[in-house]
């Protein structure tokens, strides 16, 4: 892991192997540590980074508020240290509401995009509501929250199956301090619809979903990309596709980027 200053506060990123940059950002409650399986595979022909995003992993938190901006100028930050102009992104979750944030900001350094498990979409007030609602929680009884909010994300068959993953992806997700579950909330609560970006930009672009996804709507998400050129793969599992969809996913991944 390597590190740098942004505002006074330390972020945490890796860097391997060369070739084309792309970038692989992790959810909420996730850290870098999410794509250690998939480094040595995509790192094989691009220069794979990995990021802690703000308040996750090793990075500090910045304030009561990260926004999807404050998180896309930190990558941007990276990027810059590493002298990388051009990249592709992989956002998972929150990730991908980084990496649309970060192609309104600074388009010209966009080569392709991928949002796995992830939305365009603005949060709708119900949404928005629940956001709130998880603040509160979270402050009345942290591990409790970061244990079923990840319990949650997998599809039902496999909180059974996967019982050893789901464990090691919660004692991650508990590594995350409450300023940082907070901030995040507080983010992406407020994120703007970047629909249009799906719309309006002509590099490649894929949307990842889980047919039994319990966090975003599989028909409504699969709306956002109607009268695009977005390619669309659709996994039978829940919003956890890096892990109840690994190997499938790694051949989608790999498949994108030669295409790129």
């Amino acid at each position: 892991m390597n590190q740098l200053l942004y505002k006074n506060t330390k972020i945490s990123y890796s860097n391997t192997g060369k070739g084309t940059a792309v970038v692989l950002l992790h959810g909420f409650l996730e850290n870098q540590k999410m794509w250690q399986d998939f480094i040595p595979e995509l790192s094989k022909k691009n220069r794979v980074i990995t990021i802690d995003l703000l308040g996750h992993g090793e990075t500090e938190s910045m304030g009561y508020v990260h926004s999807m901006e404050d998180n896309a100028a930190v990558v941007h930050k990276v990027l810059h240290e590493l002298r990388v102009r051009k990249v592709i992104f992989v956002g998972h979750s929150m990730g991908g509401y980084v990496a649309l944030a970060f192609a309104e900001m600074y388009p010209d350094s966009i080569k392709g995009m991928v949002l796995l498990n992830s939305t365009s979409l603005a949060d709708s007030d119900e949404k928005k509501k629940n956001r709130a609602r998880a603040i509160k929680m979270v402050k009345k009884d942290y591990t409790s929250f970061v244990r079923l909010s990840i319990a949650n994300l997998f599809s039902e068959d496999n909180r059974e199956k996967r019982t050893t993953e789901i464990e090691n992806t919660k004692i991650e997700a508990l590594k995350t301090p409450l300023q940082g579950i907070v901030a995040s909330l507080e983010g992406m609560k407020i994120r703007k619809d970047r629909n249009l970006i799906l719309h309006t930009t002509s590099y490649p672009k894929l949307l990842i979903l889980g047919k039994k996804d319990g966090v975003l709507n599989y028909e409504e998400n699969v709306k956002q990309i109607e009268n695009t050129s977005v390619k669309l793969v659709t996994f039978p599992d829940g919003h956890m596709s890096h892990i109840e969809n690994i190997e499938e996913l790694k051949v989608v991944l790999k498949d994108f980027l030669k295409k790129v």
